[in-house]
């Protein structure tokens, strides 16, 4: 698959994913980018260790906007986004691991139960078909 193909491909999952799976997808690429800065701070690539800390806000800041304030739990949600995003700005000034991997744990946390929820679900909804 050549590289348009895939980003082509990659563009249309996005686009055909319900808010669930975007969710998801928000999750496993903050996942992604903090390991990616996590090498780079070991490697000592500044630049690309920022570029991907960075991305892992952007991230952050999306999850943020995307919360329903009508919940209590997107207000608890938002505490821990807040706090997610203050040891990644941390992390990215001081180029320093221990922050990231404060964040790291807590997205994947959040993202295996987000996976759960959305498998539970979609298990009830087809029983009750």
């Amino acid at each position: 698959m050549n590289y348009n193909a895939l980003n082509q491909y990659k563009q249309n999952t996005v686009y055909t994913a319900t808010p669930e799976e975007l969710t998801l997808m928000l999750y496993e690429g903050g996942i992604k980018f903090i390991n990616i800065g996590k090498l780079s701070i070991e490697k000592g690539d500044i630049k690309r260790a920022h570029e991907s800390i960075m991305r892992a806000q952007d991230i952050i800041i999306e999850l943020n906007a995307s919360l329903n304030m009508d919940y209590e739990v997107s207000k608890n949600l938002r505490e821990l986004y807040e706090f997610m995003m203050d040891r990644l700005i941390d992390g990215n000034i001081k180029k320093e691991v221990e922050p990231l991997d404060e964040v790291l744990d807590l997205l994947t946390d959040l993202k295996d139960t987000w996976k759960e929820a959305m498998q539970k679900s979609k298990k009830a909804r087809y029983e009750n078909k």
